[in-house]
């Protein structure tokens, strides 16, 4: 007997109901994410590069550890590092040495990278209250949290386990 049919057989197929979930999800999730950059854009901004500059604003002496960074953004050190060396050419960031660790390097919030979030900021959050928040009430806010607080503690536990 053909082992893919056995896998094919035990595979717990989602229902209708269950697939419906699932693709209403993903769509409203890459349509936001797809409008949230469109309105980042005349601020010369991407998704990425404003979830940096909002880590590293709200971090102690406006910089993280780049291992960190990649880390809460769940970014590669790699794909991070080229993302860094962007913005380091639009002057929003630079690198650090991490004296402790002559290995360690530091991604630090410039003074313009502070301006480009006191400007932004403001604009991001009416977008995400247009497209997200103002879309449900409190109470459906409350319930989303509930229900994706689990999924979202279960996946960030297996990140960096084989």
């Amino acid at each position: 007997m053909d082992s893919s049919s056995d896998e094919n057989a035990a595979t717990p197929w989602l229902s209708d109901a269950e697939q419906c979930a699932w693709r209403t999800y993903l769509d409203a999730s890459k349509l936001l994410m797809h409008q949230l950059e469109k309105d980042l854009q005349p601020f010369g901004l991407t998704n990425n590069d404003y979830e940096i500059l909002v880590n590293l604003s709200e971090s102690a002496e406006k910089r993280m550890r780049m291992s960190d960074l990649a880390s809460a953004t769940l970014q590669s050190k790699s794909r991070l590092s080229h993302q860094i060396t962007r913005m380091e050419t639009a002057g929003l960031v630079r690198r650090e040495n991490c004296e402790s660790d002559r290995r360690g390097l530091y991604a630090v919030l410039t003074d313009q990278g502070c301006e480009v979030m006191q400007k932004v900021a403001p604009h991001h959050v009416t977008s995400v209250r247009r497209h997200f928040i103002d879309m449900m009430s409190a109470e459906e806010l409350l319930h989303l949290r509930t229900v994706l607080a689990p999924i979202t503690d279960e996946l960030r536990g297996r990140r960096g386990k084989a």
